[in-house]
């Protein structure tokens, strides 16, 4: 088994906004990144995507509404769903790509 601390990985990325893979489930892809309260220009993947909030929150911008991520909870943005960063968010975040 191998452990994982999101939270030491998250803060000793130095660029924020940029995932790195720390995991594999099956298909799945498990990564972390740092948010640092700037803003993350709308995306849409063909693929879902969970976003886990291990620490801080999590602004979200998704079809014209405003979705509040608080630590503890994840938001699944599903496959070609445009969803967009809005400012302030902030901490670690967990993203699963399935």
């Amino acid at each position: 088994m191998t452990f994982i601390d999101f939270n030491s990985l998250s803060a000793d990325t130095p660029e924020a906004w940029k995932s790195s893979i720390v995991g594999r489930v099956g298909s799945a892809n498990i990564k972390v990144l740092r948010m640092d309260a700037q803003p993350y220009a709308e995306e849409t993947h063909d693929y879902n995507e969970a976003l886990l909030v291990v620490d801080g929150k999590l602004l979200l911008q998704v079809e014209g509404r405003t979705i509040t991520v608080e630590s503890g909870q994840m938001y699944l943005a599903l496959a070609g769903t445009p969803h967009s960063v809005l400012p302030g968010s902030h901490g670690s975040l967990v993203i699963i790509d399935v």
